[in-house]
C-alpha cells in the first residue's frame, strides 16, 4: 500500500540527504513546518474529494484575495457560528465557502443570503485550514467598522433636530453653521419632520442645493458651500456602503435608520453630473404598510362597488395612472385588507417597496432574465389565491394575468393609462383577446394624488368667477345615479394659510382622486365588440353612475379636504 503521509524518520532521512544538520533547533523547526504543509495538502485533497461526492464546487482560500467589504457581507460571529466565509461578491451574486454543509444553522443563513441576492448564491466547500486563514481578513474589517460606527444616527439627535428646525429657512441657517458630521443628520431629521418622500442634493456650478419632495412637489430647502460637498457625499456613501473612489459612474445603495417604533429604509442613488455627483435619497417608512383601505379617500357608491369586487374570489382589479399617482399604495392597502390566514398571497414587484407580513413577495431581476411574465408563470405554480403583479407592461404578462383571473385567482395589477376607460384599449393594444378580457375584469380604477389642506390653518375663501363657472359645469355633469347631490349655488371652498405644522405651505399630506369603473353587462358587451373607443366606454361607465377624477376632486374640495387649484393642477 502506498503511504500518503511520510513518517518523521522519512523526513529526517530527507534532511540528511539534502545536507541539513540532523539535530538542533533549525531541524526541529523545519520538520514542524514540513509536517504542517503536508497536513494542509492532505486537508485540501480530502476536501476536494468530498466536494466531488457532494456535488459542490471546491476552492482553497489560501492566497485568495478577499476585500474587507466582501468578507463583511456576514459578520465574524455569523462566519464562526456557521463555519462560512463570503469570498466573492459583486452586488448581484456571491460565493460562500463552507466547511460543514450539515451544520443545522447554516441553512438559515444561506436562505437569508439567497433572498437578498435573489438566489444568486454559489456554495463552495473549503477546508478548515482555508476557513481559519480567511478569518484573518476580518482584522481589516474592524477599522472600517470603527469609521462606520461613528456615522450612525441616534434617535436622540433626530428628535433634537426635529424640535429645533420647524421650517425650511431655519434648516438653511442650521446647515450653514453645522459641522460636516451633523449635516446629514440635520437634513434627514428635517425631511422626516416635513413628511418628505425624497431628498435631492444636487451639485450646481456655485453651490450645492438641497431639495425635499413633499406631497409630490419639490421644494428648495437649503444650500451648501461647494467645498463642503466632497465630505458630505463621502459620509453618505460610507453609510450606504458605496465605493468612495467611484465618482464617474452611478451607484445605488441603502441606509436603514430606526426612529422610535418606526424604521426608515433609505434608498440612495448617486449620479455623476457636470458639476459633480448628485444624490437622491428615497425615504420608505415601514409604517406606510399599515395603510388602511378606508384611508385611501374612496367614498360613496364607488367605495361599495370596489369593496364588492375585492371580496370576489377571482377576476382582475387594475389600478392605472402615471408614475407617482399612488398606484402601489392602493394595491398595498387592498392587500392589507385581503391578508388573512386562509389566503395564500404572492406578489411580483419591481422593486419590493415595503415588506408585508404573511405575504410571499418576489422581486423581478431583468439582468437574470427574471421578468414579470416568467415570474407570474412561476407564481401560478405556487397555488396562490391572490396574486399581485407590479405592472402589466407586455403582451405575455397581460395574457397570463387574464388567464389567471379566469382560472380562479384574484389578480391585482397596474397599467399605465390616463383614465379608467383607457385601460381597455391599452389591453387590446397588448394583444389581449376581448372575449377573454371582458369576463376577466372586475374593476378598473384611475387615480391621482392631491395635497390635503392643513387642518391647523384652514380658512374659507371664494374662487374667482372663471373658476366658479368651470366648477358649476363639472358639478352639472355628475351622474344623477352616482349617489351625490350638489347644489352649485351653495358650495364653499377652503385653503390653508400656512403655519409651522405644515412648514408654512398650507398643505399637509395627500389623498387620492379616483374614478372607478366596474363591469356591467353593457360594458362587457361593448368590450366584446373589440373596436370600442375610450370616450364611448367612459360615457357608458358614467351612465351607470361612475364619477370622474375631476368630479371626485371637486366634491373633496367642497368638503374642505383639498383646494380647487390642486384639483385642476392634478386632474385636468
Amino acid at each position: 500500500m502506498t503511504k500518503l503521509t511520510p513518517s518523521i524518520e522519512d523526513l529526517i532521512k530527507e534532511s540528511k540527504a539534502t545536507g541539513q544538520p540532523a539535530a538542533g533547533p533549525l531541524t526541529t523547526d523545519r520538520l514542524s513546518e514540513k509536517m504542517k504543509q503536508i497536513d494542509i495538502k492532505e486537508q485540501e485533497r480530502l476536501t476536494r474529494n468530498r466536494a466531488q461526492e457532494l456535488g459542490l464546487n471546491y476552492v482553497s482560500l489560501r492566497g485568495y484575495p478577499i476585500s474587507p467589504e466582501t468578507i463583511a457581507t456576514i459578520t465574524e460571529v455569523e462566519a464562526r457560528d456557521n463555519k462560512a466565509i463570503v469570498f466573492f461578491e459583486n452586488g448581484r451574486r456571491l460565493r460562500l465557502g463552507i466547511v460543514d454543509p450539515e451544520l443545522p444553522t447554516l441553512q438559515g443563513m444561506v436562505s437569508k443570503l439567497a433572498q437578498k441576492y435573489h438566489g444568486g448564491v454559489d456554495l463552495y466547500l473549503i477546508s478548515q485550514d482555508s476557513f481559519e486563514h480567511a478569518l484573518k481578513n476580518y482584522e481589516r474589517v474592524v477599522k472600517i467598522k470603527q469609521v462606520t460606527s461613528d456615522l450612525q444616527i441616534s434617535q436622540a439627535d433626530i428628535v433634537r433636530y426635529q424640535n429645533e428646525i420647524t421650517d425650511f429657512p431655519t434648516l438653511d441657517r442650521k446647515i450653514k453653521i453645522a459641522s460636516i458630521t451633523d449635516i446629514f443628520t440635520i437634513i434627514l431629521a428635517s425631511a422626516i419632520n416635513a413628511g418628505a418622500s425624497d431628498i435631492h442634493i444636487e451639485a450646481e456650478e456655485k453651490q450645492i442645493k438641497v431639495r425635499f419632495r413633499v406631497d409630490g412637489l419639490l421644494f428648495d430647502v437649503a444650500t451648501m458651500e461647494k467645498n463642503q460637498w466632497p465630505k458630505v457625499i463621502s459620509r453618505i456613501k460610507l453609510m450606504a456602503r458605496l465605493k468612495l473612489n467611484v465618482t464617474t459612474m452611478p451607484q445605488d445603495g441603502r441606509i436603514t435608520v430606526a426612529t422610535g417604533d418606526d424604521k426608515i429604509d433609505i434608498r440612495v442613488s448617486t449620479l455623476p453630473t457636470a458639476y459633480g455627483e448628485s444624490v437622491v435619497m428615497r425615504l420608505l417608512r415601514s409604517s406606510a404598510t399599515g395603510l388602511k383601505f378606508d384611508d385611501l379617500g374612496i367614498r360613496g357608491r364607488a367605495y361599495d362597488w370596489l369593496k364588492r369586487e375585492i371580496d370576489r374570489p377571482n377576476g382582475m382589479i387594475i389600478t392605472t395612472g402615471p408614475t407617482g399617482s399612488g398606484k402601489t399604495t392602493t394595491l398595498y392597502a387592498i392587500l392589507n385588507l385581503l391578508n388573512r390566514p386562509d389566503a395564500k398571497i404572492v406578489t411580483l414587484e419591481d422593486p419590493i417597496e415595503y415588506k408585508l407580513a404573511g405575504i410571499s413577495q418576489s422581486q423581478i431581476d431583468v439582468s437574470r432574465d427574471y421578468t414579470f411574465a416568467k415570474g407570474l408563470r412561476a407564481i401560478l405554480r405556487q397555488d396562490p389565491d391572490i396574486v399581485m403583479v407590479g405592472e402589466i407592461r407586455d403582451s405575455e404578462t397581460a395574457e397570463i394575468a387574464i388567464q389567471a383571473a379566469l382560472t380562479g385567482h384574484l389578480v391585482l395589477s397596474t397599467i399605465h393609462t390616463n383614465s379608467a376607460a383607457g385601460t381597455i384599449p391599452r389591453f387590446i393594444a397588448l394583444d389581449a383577446k376581448p372575449f377573454l378580457l371582458a369576463p376577466a375584469l372586475n374593476s378598473v380604477m384611475a387615480q391621482r394624488l392631491v395635497r390635503r389642506i392643513c387642518p391647523n390653518c384652514k380658512i374659507e375663501y371664494q374662487p374667482n368667477e372663471t373658476e366658479m363657472e368651470k366648477i358649476k359645469k363639472i358639478i352639472s355633469e355628475i351622474p344623477a345615479n352616482s349617489g351625490y347631490e350638489v347644489d352649485s349655488g351653495k358650495v364653499k371652498f377652503y385653503k390653508g394659510q400656512g403655519c409651522p405644522k405644515c412648514q408654512k405651505l398650507g398643505m399637509k399630506g395627500r389623498v387620492g382622486l379616483y374614478e372607478i369603473m366596474t363591469m356591467n353587462p353593457e360594458l362587457e358587451k361593448s368590450i366584446l365588440s373589440g373596436n370600442v373607443s375610450e370616450n364611448e366606454l367612459q360615457d357608458l361607465a358614467m351612465k351607470h353612475g361612475m364619477i370622474t377624477m375631476v368630479q371626485d376632486g371637486i366634491l373633496k374640495a367642497i368638503d374642505g379636504i383639498t383646494t380647487i387649484e390642486e384639483v385642476f393642477r392634478v386632474a385636468e
